[in-house]
């Protein structure tokens, strides 16, 4: 099936809200979203009806960052996480928008110092939680633009957690492969496209169900994450086959983490990257972006450099 690059990556959009997070907090460390993720996709808009298949191959260097924004000496945290992706575009619309549905069951290897460096080619594989995208609706709108609401909800099926890691349950050098708890995640989008130009802002809110009630492998140690805003934005342009454009996202937590209902100083973060955008559609209707963003401003979180190839198909019906 031949499919215009803009096209293809607008079936993502009913994808472009979830999956593993890489951006290690304080003490929780996966969020609920993996920062970036969403970069080139038209969010707002979703695609004719059909399957289409996605594989992000996503990898992030990064060193801690404390509250004033300075980096912490020794921490270093690598990962590459590998998220398969199936969509469905169902031929029915719904209040007047179009309808999708997705799945995505991404797994991570990670290392992290100085644990890595006391262990030596240590790390961690493991499942991330399920992703499922239970509704996705988009709509037409006037002067070009496309609106998308959806939710994300991902559930507590992750190889190994914080409470895995702390009991020791977790290969030395690396760090545990998802959360304890499930997250449901609203999502919204706005893009602009016309004459190959595609500007898009998505946002997403996370709240998150339950705890990690093993806490620094002490029982009943109830250990919350609180809710946070992110967000991706890009602005692109399509030439033939070829796509240019620079992205950026943003993570905004609402407030610091509890440990046992009491606030945790200095969890509360906050970080903001940017940089290049390169797509090329081969004949045949599959495509490749690739997103590399730098982070310019990261306050207890963890920042430096992620890359993001993505390969995006329709199957045949």
């Amino acid at each position: 099936m031949k499919l215009k690059l803009l096209t293809s990556a607008a079936a993502l959009a009913v994808a472009g809200s979830v999956f593993t997070a890489t951006a290690a907090k304080a003490e929780e460390l996966w969020d609920p979203y993996l920062r970036g993720f969403g970069e080139g996709i038209p969010s707002g808009a979703l695609a004719p009806p059909g399957f289409y298949g996605e594989l992000d191959n996503y990898y992030a260097d990064y060193t801690k960052y404390d509250r004033n924004g300075n980096s912490i000496p020794g921490t270093h945290l690598s990962a590459l996480v590998e998220v398969p992706v199936l969509i469905y575009i169902p031929n029915f619309k719904v209040l007047g928008a179009t309808y999708g549905m997705a799945i995505g069951l991404p797994f991570d290897y990670t290392s992290y110092a100085p644990t890595q460096s006391e262990h030596p080619g240590g790390g961690n594989l493991g499942m991330y939680n399920t992703v499922l995208i239970p509704g996705a609706l988009s709509w037409q709108l006037p002067h070009n633009l496309f609106a998308r609401v959806s939710l994300t909800v991902l559930l507590p099926t992750a190889t190994n957690t914080m409470s895995d890691y702390f009991q020791g349950n977790v290969k030395n050098g690396g760090v545990p492969s998802g959360n304890a708890f499930t997250t449901f995640q609203p999502d919204f989008a706005v893009s602009w496209l016309y004459n190959g130009w595609n500007v898009t802002a998505a946002g997403h809110v996370s709240f998150n169900v339950g705890d990690d009630n093993n806490y620094a492998g002490i029982h009943g140690n109830s250990y919350h994450s609180t809710s946070e805003f992110t967000a991706d934005y890009a602005v692109t342009k399509t030439m033939g086959r070829w796509t240019l454009g620079v992205g950026g996202s943003q993570a905004n937590q609402f407030s610091n983490d509890t440990l046992n209902g009491a606030s945790v100083a200095n969890t509360r973060v906050t970080s903001y990257s940017v940089g290049p955008i390169v797509g090329y559609e081969f004949p045949g209707g599959m495509s490749v972006t690739a997103v590399w963003n730098h982070f310019v401003s990261v306050h207890n979180d963890v920042g430096g450099d992620f890359v993001d190839f993505r390969f995006l198909t329709a199957f045949e019906g």
